[in-house]
């Protein structure tokens, strides 16, 4: 194994390969053109999606040249989920997602120099293909007792599974042709379960033009208890900063267990092995200072959004439990971090609320009794200001943003309201 592969290995990259060995003398023997595919079937790219794109930046900053396929033709049949048959999108749309994850795609790699990312859409090449054309050209070379065989396949055969979603491996496994052909692309990356769709595409290569192709899949990334990496209660986690806000975006890595974090800095950082062996003994030794998840945190929220954004996000963290003033948070931050709350609302009549109806509200105590004993023993806080007064009531300086107000038990129970006028 070379030094590049001993180092993807080492920092959990690689699940499966065709043959690592004959990889190892591929890449060793120059730049080799790899490629990772992103399906449209949303209107961003996820978790998932950004452990692909790490790898295709160590791939590069190796000196190999990647090329990120957008699937414009792929994307509007969607690979076959293990449960279901997926909904079909309107074109219109999947070509507007389309645009949106190239954009998003493109601020990972370098366009520039030797080994400059190419971007390509596989609705250029297919949008014209025949019926007759793919199946005399594509479909020759598949076995349908091998398709059948497919883990995806065998778990779909008794509830049913569309030609459509049956026949996805074909044109997965034509995009892989096609680049082979058009840009001389060697080399397939991707996740796990699609270990099938990438060890197709290397067959079809040999089959139809008796040429040499490996594949590399990425381990699904998993929490301590089994469950998927990248998702929350309130659902995935997206790079679309609309859909998951910076905050909430930090938020997540930062809450990365203790058992999982060191595996979470080698895949989602660059951080040297010294480094990383450093913040594994800090977490070890003094867990309390979650020293690796704010590393973590930090240079994933850089990368993905802007340090910039990252500032905004730990301002407004650190403001929320009582260590800077609210009102200094740019309006976007402060409505983010509300929204990880999940504010209560209280209508006002003629008179703002008290603050006890708002501690209620905002459900950081079960009871009145509870909010009026947390005053009298000097733990209630309105905005980080000690409420001193047990008949205390909002005033209209109180509310932030002309709207909300955050209360606090004691250092760790916080909750927010929203006061609708």
């Amino acid at each position: 194994m070379n030094a590049l592969l001993d180092e993807l290995s080492w920092r959990g990259f690689i699940a499966h390969a065709t043959d690592l060995d004959a990889l190892a003398a591929h890449l060793d023997a120059g730049p080799v053109r790899f490629y990772v595919g992103f399906d449209p079937t949303a209107p961003s790219i996820h978790m998932g999606n950004l452990v692909q794109l790490m790898l295709v930046r160590q791939l590069q900053a190796a000196g190999h040249r990647p090329i990120l396929l957008v699937g414009g033709s792929t994307g509007l049949i969607g690979d076959p989920k293990q449960t279901s048959e997926r909904s079909l999108n309107p074109k219109e749309l999947v070509h507007q997602w389309v645009e949106r994850i190239r954009s998003q795609v493109s601020r990972f790699v370098s366009f520039e120099g030797g080994n400059a990312a190419t971007l390509v859409n596989n609705y250029d090449w297919t949008a014209d293909l025949s019926t007759l054309d793919f199946l005399r050209d594509v479909g020759k070379h598949f076995s349908v007792n091998r398709m059948l065989d497919r883990e995806v396949v065998r778990a779909r055969l008794e509830s049913g599974i569309s030609f459509t979603e049956f026949a996805y491996v074909l044109l997965q496994s034509y995009d892989f042709l096609e680049l082979y052909r058009r840009h001389g692309c060697t080399l397939q990356t991707g996740g796990s379960d699609q270990w099938g769709n990438l060890t197709a595409g290397v067959e079809l290569i040999r089959r139809a033009e008796g040429g040499k192709a490996h594949a590399m899949a990425t381990p699904l990334l998993t929490k301590a208890d089994g469950t998927k990496f990248g998702k929350t209660e309130a659902g995935t986690v997206w790079l679309d900063p609309a859909m998951t806000s910076p905050y909430a975006f930090h938020q997540f890595f930062l809450n990365a267990e203790d058992e999982k974090v060191v595996e979470y800095l080698k895949i989602f950082t660059v951080r040297t092995r010294d480094e990383i062996a450093d913040l594994e003994r800090q977490t070890r030794e003094q867990p309390h200072l979650r020293a690796a998840q704010r590393a973590l945190a930090d240079d994933v929220t850089d990368l993905v959004h802007s340090p910039a954004e990252r500032r905004a996000a730990t301002a407004a963290a650190a403001a929320l439990f009582g260590s800077g003033d609210l009102r200094d948070l740019p309006a976007a931050a402060l409505e983010a971090a509300l929204a990880e709350l999940k504010p209560g609302r209280l209508e006002a009549g003629g008179e703002l609320p008290s603050v006890i109806d708002a501690f209620e509200a905002a459900r950081v105590v079960k009871t009145r009794a509870e909010a009026k004993r947390a005053i009298q023993e000097g733990g209630a806080y309105l905005n980080n200001a000690k409420v001193a007064a047990l008949d205390a009531r909002l005033g209209l300086e109180d509310l932030l943003d002309g709207r909300f107000v955050v209360v606090r038990r004691g250092k760790k129970t916080v909750g927010a309201v929203e006061v609708v006028r």
